[in-house]
Order: structure tokens, then sequence, then C-alpha cells
């Protein structure tokens, strides 16, 4: 049995969240709070967080998913804003936005997440 993953849903994000050091904790939680509330404050509506990596030394890598390419722009500054509010340096969050186009998968709530975490790689294909 795998203890380091979990799943959140907050609003329209199902969020993967991983721990490298084992099971998310509370902070991690909190920490993808801020995360999604920066997304959904400074990205398109069709920008969703798929997965938050918590790696060793308080790193945060984070994956987005959306179909307006336009959403990469807010990436660097996002990465900054989130640092500061989480007391943590400029270097310790990335942040990686996949693009996909409209055709690639369908808009239907529910399906669109199930999508782009397939097509970020976070889970699996379902056969």
């Amino acid at each position: 049995m795998e203890f380091e993953y979990d799943w959140l849903t907050l609003g329209r994000h199902r969020i993967r969240l991983r721990s490298i050091k084992g099971f998310p904790t509370e902070t991690m939680r909190t920490a993808v709070e801020v995360i999604r509330l920066a997304i959904d404050s400074n990205m398109s509506a069709r920008a969703r967080l798929v997965e938050v990596v918590f790696l060793q030394e308080n790193a945060y890598e984070i994956a987005i998913g959306t179909t307006f390419a336009d959403d990469r722009l807010c990436a660097p500054q996002l990465e900054a804003a989130i640092a500061t509010v989480l007391g943590l340096q400029p270097a310790q969050v990335n942040i990686s936005v996949t693009v996909v186009t409209q055709e690639e998968v369908d808009l239907h709530f529910g399906v669109y997440e199930r999508m782009l975490a397939e097509k970020l790689g976070v889970v699996p294909p379902i056969q």
C-alpha cells in the first residue's frame, strides 16, 4: 500500500497530493489551498491544479493543466507570490503549466480534470 499519495477536491480542482517524505500533512493541504487560490485568481477558467509534490527541503513541484496557452505567462509571477506567502525562497516553488488543445480533452466537469491528469501523466489512462 502506498502512503505517499492523497487526493483532494477543492472547488473545480481534483488534486493529487504527493509527499516524498510520507503521507501529505495538514501543512501541505494548507499550501495547496493557497496555490489553488492563486491559480483561480490569476489564470484562466480552464486552468486546473492537477498535482502538488512536496519534495525534501520544503520545495514544491506544482503541475497545472489548461487549454489556454497564455496561462504559461503567469507561472513565474505565481511562483514568487506563492513562495512569499508560504515563507519560502522562490527557487523552492516550481510551477509547470501544460497546455493541451480543446480537441484533446472533453470539457465536461469531472471528465476535463481526469483527462488533464492523464495528459500530464499524473494518472494512467482508463483502459
